[in-house]
């Protein structure tokens, strides 16, 4: 087995809707929501690994074609994923998605010998071994006045015997977790079925209504995106390796979250936002500050603006809907015996900050040149995913995932969150680190909790 190449490839498919379901030609405007991932490029891979004991045989007669088959079906409601990001460079027209009939999304079904559980579990495990398992976004085209850029792909790969992996990549402009999440439910509700009926009876269609209308945040998003320069050489990040890095997933227990919260509390009566979230994102600063010299580093954490717009817009609001919170600190105090406090402080005052601002989050931002403070583009420490999206709930017809993973942490140093698979109460954290880095985490992560709590 050994002899073997890591991953062999089964089929390459294209994947379309059933024809004549959504009509000729297709367009999603934008909005400066969608416009400042021109800017940052990293695409988003994430992965998910089900038990499913099967040959290869039973793989392809069974497993493959039910796959492509609820797909197909699903892209008719959410048409925007097999569509292209269409850029105009030399027109004053903003770009937008387009689906022409007979697009489509590229499938790849293939054979890999790695170690199932070793990859599936939560101790450190080599970065590189997971970008076998997903997939790469085609190449942009020149097609008359516009730049065509596809915006999704699929990967399911067999290991035989032990499991199946679902890898999917997506351009960030497509839309956020809550979009990401409403597709991924309605493609394993019909992957169960064999149908849409029992996704349609969910009633949670994707709304594509332009619901928000910020002209001058537009203009300026695209201003700083400078999409004038995107042409047909236009690529978004690939992860490559070898890579030294490795991965893990750490997980805080709702006692664990408890207490934090309590000491937060008790030390910090006038901090008004403490939170899950903000202990969560608090203590892993106070961890990784560790792995600094004196600097001064920025923790951004993405709000969903949907149900914070005046007037509110709906869950099924298909595109991106996040505003940046970003808090600064030097790495000297983060690691200080009050680290975490601090580092809960900050987090806390700028959530609450953000959150009860009069003007709202939106207008709370300012020219997007506004939102980073100069030069610190490469000291951030991104928070990817959310704990409202219930990633294991994700059953295409195998159960409940047995490990989700989100691979682009490793393109910028982010963290992610989720709920954990057994209990909802329960936070998964993942990290990316080189070897020694992650030693040094560990042993954070571990006698910081026994201080703190």
């Amino acid at each position: 087995m050994d002899s073997l190449p890591i991953l062999s490839v089964l089929e390459e498919s294209r994947v379309s809707p059933p024809p004549d379901t959504i009509g000729c030609n297709k367009s999603l405007p934008l909005t400066f929501f969608d416009f400042q991932w021109l800017a940052f490029n990293d695409p988003v891979h994430t992965l998910f690994f089900y038990d499913l004991p099967v040959t290869k045989t039973h793989f392809i007669n069974t497993t493959l074609p039910n796959l492509k088959q609820s797909l197909s079906i699903t892209l008719q409601h959410f048409f925007p994923y097999a569509g292209k990001l269409t850029i105009f460079p030399t027109s004053t027209k903003k770009p937008e998605i387009c689906y022409v009939e007979g697009d489509s999304v590229a499938v790849t079904f293939a054979e890999c010998n790695l170690d199932f559980k070793d990859l599936t579990g939560n101790h450190p495990r080599k970065c590189d071994k997971f970008y076998h398992l997903i997939p790469l976004l085609g190449r942009a085209a020149k097609v008359a006045d516009s730049i065509k850029i596809p915006v999704f792909s699929v990967q399911v790969t067999l290991f035989p015997n032990s499991g199946v992996s679902i890898g999917m990549t997506n351009h960030h402009i497509l839309g956020d977790a809550n979009t990401y999440f409403l597709f991924w439910k309605a493609w394993s509700l019909i992957a169960q079925s064999g149908s849409d009926e029992s996704f349609l009876a969910t009633g949670t269609l994707p709304v594509y209504d332009r619901l928000v209308s910020y002209p001058e945040l537009d203009e300026s998003v695209l201003k700083y995106s400078k999409v004038e320069t995107i042409n047909e050489e236009y690529e978004s990040s690939r992860l490559r390796g070898p890579s030294d890095n490795v991965r893990a997933t750490f997980i805080l227990t709702r006692s664990m979250i408890n207490g934090l919260k309590k000491l937060a509390s008790t030390q910090l009566p006038t901090v008004a936002h403490v939170s899950s979230v903000t202990v969560t994102c608090a203590y892993i600063w106070n961890c990784l500050a560790e792995l600094h010299n004196d600097e001064a580093v920025l923790f951004l954490i993405s709000i969903d603006c949907r149900t914070r717009m005046d007037p509110p817009i709906p869950a099924a609001y298909f595109g991106n809907c996040l505003v940046p919170c970003i808090s600064l600190a030097r790495t000297s105090m983060l690691k200080e015996k009050e680290g975490f406090l601090m580092a809960a402080k900050i987090i806390g005052e700028n959530l609450h900050k953000m959150l009860s601002n009069k003007d709202g989050v939106v207008k709370y931002l300012g020219p997007m040149e506004n939102w980073f403070p100069e030069g610190f583009l490469k000291k951030i420490t991104p928070l990817a995913g959310t704990p409202k999206v219930e990633y294991y709930d994700l059953d295409f017809g195998f159960g409940k995932p047995v490990k989700h993973e989100m691979i682009s942490i490793d393109y910028n140093g982010s963290i992610s969150i989720s709920a954990c698979r057994d209990s909802n109460e329960d936070l998964e954290i993942g990290v990316c680190l080189s070897a020694t880095e992650m030693d040094v985490f560990v042993s954070s992560f571990n006698s910081n909790l026994d201080a703190y709590i």
